[in-house]
């Protein structure tokens, strides 16, 4: 369940690819991406761009399996972009896709890599996926360039909470020392009226809830910063207090997902 609504992550679609094209504009193709090692500018709107493409594949055919995401992971060969024809590209893709799941609609039944744990298998899972591969994305390009970067609150915080739903399953835990145990608990708290949130690893598989609790560890600090600082990006707004090897150890498991 994402805390946006689905109409309004369609619209997110749109909103954060055409804040990152104008970030993007007039830049140089072939600058690198530091957050994204390897990657240029140029690789990293074709990845976008394909992810976009491969979500719109599989809600408008209704796809009951997995669908080749070679679209998105294989850039190697876009190492010399025009951004005259990226950018139309980009926005087209983007703009596909909204409509796409707003004719599909939230609920009829279509795959997702999330289909092994029944947590959502729907245009409502893609839309959400979709809006915060997007903004996280978005923040890389920025960075890249120099370019300032703000999120909505709303829409970050929900970016947390998918992030905090990726945590629970079992690919982020099982086979994992040191991460559940006694005492295990993360506290993550956003400034102002953001939210409060207890990630549980003390029993037999990770859970968490809005809460204001002590914890074995928090972090603590302006909401865009907290999502980007578990997608290990530059978050400088925020502060670590505890055991921040948990933290970590939690951090880089819960990334699983980023590999697949």
């Amino acid at each position: 369940m994402t805390s946006l609504g689905f109409e309004r992550c369609c619209d997110e679609i749109v909103t954060q690819t055409d804040l990152l094209r104008s970030h993007v504009k007039n830049a140089d193709m072939t600058a690198s991406v530091p957050t994204c090692p390897g990657w240029n500018l140029g690789q990293l709107l074709r990845h976008l761009g394909g992810h976009h493409r491969w979500a719109e594949t599989v809600v408008r055919t209704r796809a009951t399996e997995p669908v080749p995401d070679d679209v998105l992971n294989d850039v190697s060969a876009y190492t010399d972009e025009d951004a005259a024809v990226l950018d139309p590209w980009l926005a087209e893709g983007a703009e596909r896709l909204a409509e796409t799941l707003r004719e599909a609609g939230p609920d009829v039944p279509v795959w997702s890599p999330a289909d092994e744990h029944a947590t959502d298998r729907s245009p409502r899972f893609w839309a959400r996926r979709a809006t915060h591969e997007t903004v996280v994305h978005r923040a890389d390009a920025a960075l890249a360039v120099g370019a300032d970067y703000a999120v909505a609150e709303e829409v970050a915080r929900d970016g947390l909470e998918e992030w905090l739903g990726f945590s629970t399953v079992p690919e982020a835990y099982e086979g994992v020392p040191g991460l559940l145990g006694p005492g295990h608990t993360l506290h993550f708290h956003a400034a102002g009226a953001a939210g409060e949130w207890l990630v549980d690893l003390t029993g037999e598989a990770p859970s968490w809830r809005h809460a204001h609790e002590k914890a074995a560890v928090a972090a603590r600090g302006p909401i865009t910063d907290l999502l980007l600082y578990v997608y290990n990006r530059p978050a400088p707004g925020v502060e670590l207090i505890g055991d921040t090897a948990l933290l970590e150890l939690w951090r880089q498991s819960a990334g699983f997902w980023l590999e697949a």
